[in-house]
């Protein structure tokens, strides 16, 4: 009944404010612009099984991508603003815990990330362990950035005729403007029933003429989302800055429905586009027919990043705390995680389902991996059931592969793991926040390996693993698995 009354004050709000044909900026009435349309079964998610248990005596090797979403955990939010919780299959662990910055360090000399480890209890499994692995993107200095030449590729059909998406893009596209230097080139496209180019190439201090164009974005018609994506790659390739930052910026629901629409055919069409260097970053708005595991799955497979924009501290996060993620330092960033059989009984890697690789795909330059930003943290959490053995050997060793922006060969850094286990409780603040995530995660999963977990210990790992928690968002996690109800 209260997502009833939810609900439907929020169209009543959005009929208001077409009626007075008022633009929405994404600040008025924050809360209901997380509300999506009453009937969520429409939307499209992708249920990928659990990693299980691996024993290292058999498999003593594991190789996966990185991935540097965080569309998964705002989504999530989204749901619980609601006062619901997400269906299971949109819970992507990894993509809850990349979605926050962890405190570490920058990389060596010479390198463009930095790789650090470490062992403690597993507080759901007191006779297990967890392993977690930092990553970090080296932070290019401001002045030292590289130009960038940007194409806006907004779906203007129908189904985005709402606040909570047309809208809400409009918001974030003029903060991504503010943020423009001069050198820098945007273009805008738009899709509905075919594409058109609202806004050739314009240098960024000319941003009253930019703002100008994307206030004439209004929607209606179909999706011919496909021809969007020609035509945007199109435009960027046209005016490709040599050594820059080119990118895709995508923002819809992902309802497609004219030309090539299937996931697959949308994932064939970007693998070619890829191979032009330009980068792919992937949007998601709205509720109800949302497209989750497509736009997922396309910016995986477009060399970049899927984030979903759910009220305008999102586009805060995205276009101004976190604008150097759209710098890209490491592409095609592969991990091999091989355990010593003689310290390691058996290994679960959590998350990180859809990114699992081959390992001869490790040393394999031609297979394409994740991307990572300047300044961008990424971890991973493996369980462990350790051998009760001295600790005299080391755990696994580490290796990352990763390739410079403009190179076309990947470079090896090795890291052993060697570390004492730790209790929990004497861990760092990146592993307690880490598990405290990872913990909300298995809950909302409903995972078989969830063990004793409990929202309280969730939030006793989240409440003191806190200091560091430059932009709030550690502090609103608290907050809202304080008003989860599970």
């Amino acid at each position: 009944m209260k997502t009833l009354l939810k609900t439907s004050i929020y169209f009543l709000v959005i009929a208001f404010l077409n009626a007075c044909n008022t633009d929405f900026n994404g600040y008025y009435f924050e809360s209901l612009t997380d509300i999506p349309s009453s009937d969520t079964y429409n939307e499209k998610y992708k249920d990928y099984e659990e990693n299980p248990f691996i024993k290292v005596s058999e498999y003593p090797v594991s190789t996966f991508s990185v991935d540097a979403d965080g569309g998964s955990y705002a989504n999530m939010r989204r749901f619980l603003h609601l006062g619901q919780t997400p269906p299971k299959e949109s819970v992507r662990i990894e993509e809850f815990i990349n979605y926050f910055t962890f405190d570490y360090k920058e990389p060596a000399s010479g390198e463009n990330v930095s790789l650090e480890s470490e062992i403690s209890t597993c507080p759901w499994n007191t006779e297990h362990h967890l392993l977690r692995l930092g990553m970090k993107g080296m932070t290019i200095p401001a002045d030292k950035l590289p130009n960038s030449n940007y194409v806006f590729l907004i779906d203007v059909s129908g189904s985005m005729d709402s606040p909570d998406k047309l809208g809400i893009l409009k918001t974030g596209f003029k903060t991504l403007v503010d943020n423009l230097r001069d050198q820098d080139k945007i273009a805008i496209v738009t899709y509905a029933g075919q594409a058109a180019v609202l806004l050739k190439s314009t240098y960024g201090h000319e941003k009253r003429k930019i703002k100008s164009a994307i206030d004439k974005l209004g929607a209606g018609g179909s999706t011919a989302g496909a021809a969007g994506i020609i035509t945007a790659y199109e435009i960027a390739e046209k005016n490709f800055i040599q050594n820059g930052n080119n990118r895709v910026i995508l923002g819809s629901d992902g309802d497609f429905n004219v030309g090539p629409s299937s996931t697959e055919e949308l994932i064939e069409l970007i693998e070619e586009k890829r191979e032009s260097g330009i980068y792919l970053t992937v949007l998601g708005v709205g509720g109800g027919n949302l497209n989750d595991h497509m736009m997922e799955q396309i910016a995986n497979k477009g060399n970049g990043n899927y984030e979903y924009i759910d009220n305008a501290k999102q586009i805060e996060k995205v276009f101004t705390h976190e604008i150097l993620k759209f710098y890209t330092v490491a592409k095609d960033s592969k991990i091999q995680i091989t355990f010593n059989p003689t310290m390691v009984d058996s290994y679960r890697l959590i998350g990180y389902e859809n990114r699992k690789l081959n390992d001869e795909d490790f040393e394999n330059d031609t297979t394409d991996a994740g991307e990572i930003g300047s300044s961008q943290t990424i971890t991973a959490l493996y369980e462990l059931v350790l051998l009760d053995v001295p600790d005299t050997e080391k755990y696994a060793q580490f290796d990352f592969r990763y390739k410079k922006p403009n190179e076309t060969q990947s470079r090896l850094i090795a890291h052993e793991i060697n570390t004492t286990p730790k209790e929990m409780r004497f861990s760092s603040e990146n592993m307690r926040f880490a598990a405290s995530v990872a913990g909300l995660g298995l809950l909302m999963k409903q995972s078989e390996y969830k063990g004793t977990l409990t929202k309280q210990m969730v939030l006793d790992l989240g409440r003191e693993a806190k200091s560091f928690d430059p932009n709030g968002y550690r502090k609103e996690f608290i907050e809202l698995v304080t008003d989860w109800n599970n």
